[in-house]
């Protein structure tokens, strides 16, 4: 099922417009964030986008990015295209997979996420991860659940929502 993208013409201020906005505040105020350069794009429920910047700082001793920030890249883009289905409780990350199919060398990389299934208490969600020349470099597929945790006690997701 792919998710519906909003409406077009002009800011969207619906209920689920305001909680997209308030979760890319979130990941912009992760003290995490603060180490790479990246922005946070909801485009509309159940989808993800995180434009990340990849230098040498990344890179093993092979000149490549080191496997962190794959793992890095695709799980915040599954995780909050997962999010955006949740609008009260923060979710956690159960599992993982990674399929790493081209060194990255450095420039700008999307990560694109996408809800595929769950709504109640476990979400599945997937994510791909392509390069300056369209090429995908990666893939990723996790599962999430809901978490203790208040979306609305989350400084970063407060401020907005």
């Amino acid at each position: 099922m792919q998710p519906d993208a909003p409406g077009a013409g002009g800011a969207d201020t619906s209920g689920a417009a305001l909680h997209w906005r308030a979760l890319e505040s979130l990941y912009a105020s992760a003290p995490i964030n603060g180490l790479f350069a990246s922005r946070l794009e909801i485009p509309g429920e159940g989808l993800a986008r995180i434009t990340f910047d990849v230098d040498p700082a990344c890179f093993h001793a092979a000149g490549a990015a080191h496997g962190t920030i794959y793992f890095k890249m695709l799980d915040d883009a599954a995780f909050y295209a997962a999010n955006t289905l949740v609008t009260d409780r923060f979710l956690l990350t159960t599992s993982f997979n990674l399929l790493l199919s081209k060194p990255i060398k450095g420039g700008t990389i999307v990560a694109e996420g996408r809800w595929v299934s769950g709504r109640r208490r476990v979400l599945v969600a997937e994510s791909r991860l392509v390069d300056e020349d369209g090429d995908e470099v990666g893939r990723g597929t996790g599962t999430f659940m809901r978490s203790r945790i208040a979306l609305s006690g989350l400084p970063g997701y407060a401020g907005t929502a």
